[in-house]
């Protein structure tokens, strides 16, 4: 026979009377149990959360990669991380310096600079790689270029991501380059008085008037790891629960004794 005893109050003790045992708690230990539940069970579901948007960027880079080279002077329809090249000329005397990208642990920028396609009047901006930033932050890095006819390549990406959009922050600086916090091609286009494509050409390495170019090729972090890691959160999740139980039962044959 199973006998259920509610607390009427926070401090009164629960009792559940079971097969000659007895399973006796309060309010204060029920909710310091529940919050620690969900907080485990909501990061073992981050992580394969997390797993999921992995094996997402990986299909997606595969595929990318897997596709043939195309050429935007023809076609500017494109899949994120397929190879690409182009033909045209840099709007030498505008580019953005895109800030707090972090390198090796070191502050600096990515440049990025239109490129305005041979026989076009819409552009792309091209990202040229990573500079330091300088000792004075008044004085910004040389990443000056010639806007000489050049056929580059690179590959097709989304702008560089930020963790917290500041209002703002998409809007640059007056003077050349520019600096801004994150990019918005709109506000760029507007900015420059032609059109560009919502997306950005990561420069290939062996590219001249380039700087440090560190593209990303695979995750950080596998899928398989996210997946342990949810496992192990999930596991802490069962043991507490057994934790609990044991506690709260034990406490009730000391107290028969």
């Amino acid at each position: 026979m199973i006998r259920l005893l509610l607390p009427t109050n926070i401090e009164e003790i629960m009792k559940i009377k079971a097969l000659g045992f007895e399973f006796r708690t309060n309010l204060w230990a029920i909710s310091l149990y529940l919050l620690l539940l969900a907080g485990l069970l909501s990061l073992g579901c981050w992580q394969l959360n997390r797993a999921e948007q992995k094996r997402e960027f990986l299909a997606q880079q595969q595929a990318g990669q897997q596709a043939p080279i195309i050429n935007l002077n023809q076609s500017a329809i494109g899949e994120r991380y397929q190879a690409a090249e182009m033909i045209g000329h840099y709007d030498a005397a505008h580019s953005f310096l895109i800030d707090n990208q972090i390198i090796d642990g070191k502050p600096g920028y990515f440049v990025v600079t239109p490129f305005i396609l041979d026989k076009q009047d819409k552009a792309v901006l091209v990202n040229r790689g990573w500079v330091p930033l300088t000792a004075n932050r008044q004085q910004l890095p040389d990443v000056s270029i010639n806007s000489e006819i050049v056929a580059i390549k690179g590959r097709i990406n989304q702008f560089p991501s930020v963790g917290y959009k500041l209002a703002g922050g998409e809007i640059p600086t007056e003077t050349w380059p520019a600096v801004v916090q994150f990019i918005d091609s709109q506000v760029l286009s507007a900015k420059l008085a032609y059109p560009l494509y919502d997306f950005q050409i990561e420069l290939d390495d062996d590219q001249t008037a380039g700087f440090v170019r560190h593209w990303h090729t695979q995750a950080t972090i596998p899928p398989e790891k996210h997946q342990a890691y949810a496992v192990q959160w999930f596991g802490l999740a069962v043991t507490l629960t057994g934790l609990f139980i044991w506690i709260s039962t034990r406490k009730r044959r000391e107290h028969s004794a």
